[in-house]
């Protein structure tokens, strides 16, 4: 059995009997018997399809948010927030994969000739518990919308999820094959991707996840892409207008708990701002409602579980040996850890290094441009990052020097159906969303006609 456990309160929710040898088998052997007739559907069936699913997701949006919050502590007005993040995907994906798709005519000395965008079949998602419907939904509505099947192997902490996103998709009319959530732990997960029935791959995760998801698929000769961690920076020059970067470094920061790859986890202040920016900031920290994940006053919710919340009171606490000092926060109670602040944060620390996973940001002073974009740069992940300055000219100045997959000015990161998400570096490959991300599950055909 997989057990889901509420964070907060530590009761069980539900218990999922784990796929045999032989539900596996059937599972496969179903998706990819669909994939036949799938893939000859028109666009337009696909997308009316993919509205009913974004009209299924925002009437019963409590339903399915109520889930998340049980199961992963996710503050329920937020996990709405996600749901009709998902509601979005699949009308923008409706309304905009033909075009995507279509065959991309190309001028040679050929009487014709034109590049077509054919689905490769049955594609295996491994999938975290952060965000457990956006990150499948990202995915999975480009996907089908290509004319691929979906086969989806969640964290095991959030099985119940899982189970309520393959609901959704049936109760909105997909045929049942097209998308099926795999009751399996991390073990089965080779034989999978070993299978010939399954043709590429998708991880959302962590690095080691992702290294061992790759390795297998690169014996294998299939495509992945991998969207990994992330230790974006936050980098606010003096000219930056106070009042609007400190609430939004607040908020990339301190959504979903803290628990994001693209949260803002590095702020880099510049000398001649950073006490009386540090002032505010740590005000409006202080001021975020910590309490039980289904009241929607809530901001601050519990960790996932709590040996998450252990991993970062360890991460503190070696950065204080090292020299930083925490003007806020520091404490733990289980699942739960208070939003806290560090400061003179410097390379070779945990918190600057490596990625923290929740309520805790670290803060490092610089004295100009060069250094700003070195501290920046300092980093294994290329996730993304954010620049605040009223200098628009100098931002697209400095936007090349940055080694991340995204540069955001006066904003935080965030991903966007419109626009391509991925990272570089320790952050993985591939690309997410947009035209981008619907043509990475494809056969790139060369089609020439003399």
């Amino acid at each position: 059995m997989i057990i889901s456990k509420n964070p907060y309160t530590g009761e069980e929710i539900s218990r999922i009997k784990e796929f045999t040898k032989n539900d596996i088998e059937n599972a496969l052997a179903n998706a990819e018997k669909r994939f036949h007739s799938w893939k000859s559907t028109s666009f337009d069936k696909r997308a009316e399809l993919l509205l009913n699913l974004a009209k299924e997701l925002k009437e019963n949006s409590k339903e399915y948010a109520t889930d998340i919050s049980l199961e992963m502590g996710k503050p329920i007005s937020q996990s709405i927030a996600e749901i009709e993040k998902c509601a979005w995907v699949c009308e923008y994906y409706a309304e905009n994969g033909e075009k995507q798709l279509a065959n991309e005519k190309i001028k040679t000395d050929a009487a014709e000739s034109y590049v077509s965008f054919e689905p490769l079949g049955v594609i295996l998602a491994v999938m975290p518990w952060n965000y457990p419907f956006w990150q499948v939904f990202r995915f999975a509505a480009p996907a089908l919308m290509a004319g691929n099947i979906a086969v989806l192997k969640h964290a095991s902490n959030v099985m119940k999820s899982a189970a309520s996103i393959q609901k959704a998709f049936e109760r909105a009319g997909f045929p049942k094959e097209c998308f099926q959530s795999l009751a399996i732990g991390s073990d089965k997960v080779e034989v999978i991707i070993r299978d010939p029935r399954v043709k590429a791959v998708t991880l959302t995760g962590s690095n080691p996840a992702g290294s061992a998801v790759a390795s297998v698929a690169g014996e294998e000769i299939k495509k992945t892409v991998l969207e990994l961690g992330g230790s974006n920076a936050l980098v606010v020059f003096e000219d930056a207008k106070l009042p609007e970067t400190v609430k939004t470094c607040v908020m990339a920061r301190f959504q979903n708990t803290g628990q994001s790859c693209i949260a803002g986890k590095r702020l880099l202040l510049h000398k001649n701002i950073a006490e009386e920016f540090l002032e505010e900031f740590t005000k409006q920290v202080r001021e975020l409602k910590s309490g039980n994940p289904m009241d929607e006053e809530t901001f601050i919710g519990v960790l996932a579980r709590e040996d998450l919340a252990k991993d970062i009171e360890e991460q503190v606490q070696k950065s204080l040996k090292m020299g930083a000092e925490i003007i806020l926060g520091g404490n733990r109670d289980s699942a739960y850890y208070e939003p806290s602040i560090l400061i003179n944060v410097k390379p070779g620390m945990p918190v600057f290094d490596e990625e923290t996973f929740g309520p805790v940001i670290g803060v490092t002073i610089f004295k100009d441009e060069k250094e700003a974009i070195e501290l920046a740069n300092h980093s294994k992940f290329g996730l993304g990052v954010s620049v605040f300055t009223e200098d628009l000219d100098f931002a697209k100045k400095i936007i090349p020097k940055f080694n991340d997959g995204a540069v955001f000015i006066n904003d935080l990161v965030k991903s966007d159906p419109r626009l391509p998400f991925g990272g570089t570096k320790s952050s993985g490959y591939g690309r997410e969303l947009s035209e981008h991300g619907i043509r990475e599950f494809v056969n790139r055909k060369t089609v020439y006609f003399k």
